[in-house]
């Protein structure tokens, strides 16, 4: 690696140790540092630094925090709570099981995974406060939920991929494709169980609870009435026409505004502003060691290994720690074609190798810095939002370090596929 790579690495490193002794919005950090490696290391200016700047992430997290925290106010989000936990009938444990399911179903019709947490997540973490169950529990839960169908041959990913292999010249199984994501995101969620339950986390908070009582249902009235239709449009624009969740839920929200003007600024309160920035200035960060090939190398690094397997699994892991802190899709699209040369002069399977490697993309988006788990942190609440950040990092950590081997030793040396 040149030295232009090494230092941005080396920055990096730092930012993440400063955020991890101090109370600091390391996306400030990624923007300053964007900022410092872009204009004086590689002379860019302020376009081309601000390049690949997420906009459409933020415009999501914006949107649905804006929208969603009216929900929560007006008391829509504690009625869909209510009927959630009307539905398995106070056996809150269950309740994490049920939302996998429903964002696998979401994800496995064609919605896009971050759209899919989107749409969940405030209903589902606002029924983990209410029940006590880990918020980090229930939001990881929904991240593998929406990954267990997103590689189905509706979704978009799934016909990414599969697009990307033909091209590519090695065609792949989309069904199998599917299945293996699906089965390695139980898989995931399972030991997610186990993991919890050993440390003593399944339940959230103090002294013991059990499962909730069944509430009584009243029925919803005024703003609640209006807010349910306009989730009910949510889900019609996102699902139905696929327009970008963000500016329609920011319609949501101004119509809602409307209904409620005097309390607008308390609305724009509920914007999880340091989620915004949280995003933002990683992604930008990570742009730029992109921009200076430092994927790349360490791509090109595992090539040289030589031994296919070992090679296979050192791809894995580059693209799963990569995605932790990049844009899954594009580690796809730039990842996938390098395992072209890799399985021309191997007998490795093509279906299990690309699985593994898609796989191992989508399954770290647990990761804060990822859109799906910013998400889960942006409803959080906002006195606990550090914890969760915190405690959502530590659950990142551990899935990019199982995570890749488990897909690699399932998929790939077995030939299953």
């Amino acid at each position: 690696m040149t030295a232009v790579q090494i230092i941005p690495l080396i920055i990096l490193v730092v930012m993440f140790v400063v955020a991890t002794k101090w109370p600091l919005n390391i996306g400030v950090m990624g923007l300053v540092a964007s900022f410092g490696v872009g204009y004086f290391m590689l002379g860019m200016d302020d376009k081309e630094i601000l390049a690949d700047f997420p906009a459409n992430i933020v415009i999501t997290i914006i949107g649905v925090t804006y929208f969603f925290s009216m929900a929560q106010r007006n008391g829509t989000i504690d009625i869909i709570v209510q009927t959630c936990v009307r539905l398995v009938r106070g056996k809150t444990l269950l309740l994490p099981w049920v939302f996998f399911l429903m964002a696998a179903a979401l994800t496995a019709l064609g919605t896009f995974s971050p759209a899919a947490v989107a749409l969940l997540a405030p209903a589902a973490i606002g029924l983990a406060y209410e029940s006590r169950i880990h918020p980090v529990l229930m939001g990881a839960f929904i991240i593998n939920g929406a990954h267990a169908g997103g590689f189905s041959p509706l979704s978009v990913a799934g016909v990414l991929v599969h697009d990307i292999a033909v091209k590519n010249g090695f065609p792949i199984s989309q069904g199998s494709l599917f299945i293996a994501s699906f089965a390695i995101n139980l898989i995931l969620s399972a030991l997610t169980v186990v993991l919890f339950g050993l440390l003593g986390k399944l339940r959230d908070g103090d002294g013991v609870h059990g499962d909730l009582e069944t509430p009584a249902m009243g029925r919803p009235h005024g703003q609640q009435v209006l807010t349910l239709a306009l989730i009910g449009a949510l889900l019609v624009c996102a699902l139905g026409f696929h327009m970008p969740i963000g500016f329609v839920a920011l319609s949501a929200g101004l119509l809602l505004a409307f209904v409620n003007i005097k309390e607008h600024k308390t609305f724009i309160g509920g914007i999880s502003w340091s989620t915004v920035l949280l995003v933002a200035g990683m992604i930008t960060y990570i742009s730029l060691l992109q921009h200076v090939g430092v994927i790349d190398t360490l791509a090109d690094m595992a090539l040289a290994l030589g031994a296919p397997l070992l090679v296979a699994l050192v791809l894995c892991y580059v693209i799963g720690v990569g995605s932790a802190f990049a844009s899954s899709t594009a580690l796809l699209t730039a990842f996938i074609p390098l395992a072209g040369p890799l399985l021309a002069s191997s007998t490795l399977s093509s279906s299990g190798t690309v699985a593994a490697l898609a796989i191992a993309a989508t399954v770290v988006d647990v990761s804060p810095f990822s859109t799906d788990g910013a998400l889960v942190v942006a409803n959080a609440r906002e006195d606990d939002r550090q914890r969760v950040y915190k405690q959502l990092m530590m659950c990142a950590g551990g899935v990019v370090l199982i995570a890749p081997a488990l897909a690699w030793a399932l998929l790939v040396p077995t030939g299953i596929m």
